[in-house]
């Protein structure tokens, strides 16, 4: 089994305990998403089409008043158009109302992500790598996540990518 496969099923096994009740995880349902709830249901889908003037950038920018010619003029900057973590809830609660909670909490885990920068995620990515950390690598990385960018669900999955890898010898030995 090559290290893609391996990745692959190792993934599969963490997302699978998360949503098993012994986890302490929760499925969401869209009772408990209502709690967050933006007001989107399918019938806001296509957002870009349907809700754009509910949908800023990061920077704060309305996508309803973004236009390509303001690209072009060198008016946006990537900056501008990077997504915020508003719309992706926005696109959870979206797959929340037809049924399809695993993306949907994806969404939701990616919500958190868009404040960690793009360099430490990757080095995140990489540190979840079969044989790239020990377990208290992993273990401070989860910390990091919950307490500087309050990234809780991700932090919960780097925990169980580190138990997974215990149980299965993948841990980095010093």
């Amino acid at each position: 089994m090559n290290n893609e496969e391996l990745v692959s099923k190792i993934t599969q096994e963490v997302l699978k305990k998360m949503d098993s009740p012994s986890s302490g995880a929760t499925k969401v349902s869209s009772s408990t998403a209502a709690a967050g709830s933006t007001g989107m249901d399918k019938s806001n889908y296509p957002l870009g089409e349907k809700s754009a003037d509910k949908i800023y950038s990061s920077t704060g920018k309305k996508l309803s008043e973004m236009t390509m010619q303001q690209v072009l003029d060198g008016k946006l900057k990537a900056e501008d158009i990077r997504i915020a973590p508003e719309t992706l809830n926005m696109q959870a609660d979206v797959a929340d109302s037809v049924k399809n909670y695993p993306f949907a909490k994806n969404l939701r885990r990616a919500s958190e992500l868009i404040a960690v920068p793009d360099d430490r995620l990757l080095e995140i990515y990489n540190a979840l790598r079969p044989g790239r950390s020990s377990q208290k690598e992993l273990l401070d990385i989860a910390d990091e996540l919950r307490n500087k960018y309050h990234a809780e669900t991700s932090a919960k999955l780097v925990e169980e990518a580190a138990e997974v890898y215990t149980k299965r010898n993948k841990l980095r030995v010093d």
